[in-house]
């Protein structure tokens, strides 16, 4: 398992393809890891966090998930 308590550029890398692939988004492509500042790292982990603990989610609850993701773009 990896370690997520560093704030670092791989890790926040790593989290958002872990959401991307969880949540099966389609418009992946259009969250880069590079979109999202260091800054709000414990916000990232928080909805990784959330995501992480799930199998499987409701459409509002992806929904809700996506919304968050987007406000914390750059």
């Amino acid at each position: 398992m990896r370690n997520l308590s560093e704030a670092t550029a791989e890790n926040v890398e790593y989290m958002i393809e872990e959401i991307k692939m969880k949540l099966r988004m389609a418009s992946g492509a259009a969250m880069q890891a590079s979109n999202f500042d260091i800054a709000r790292y414990e916000d990232i982990k928080d909805i990784y966090d959330i995501i992480a603990s799930k199998d499987k989610f409701s459409i509002s609850e992806v929904e809700a998930l996506v919304s968050e993701i987007g406000q914390l773009r750059k």
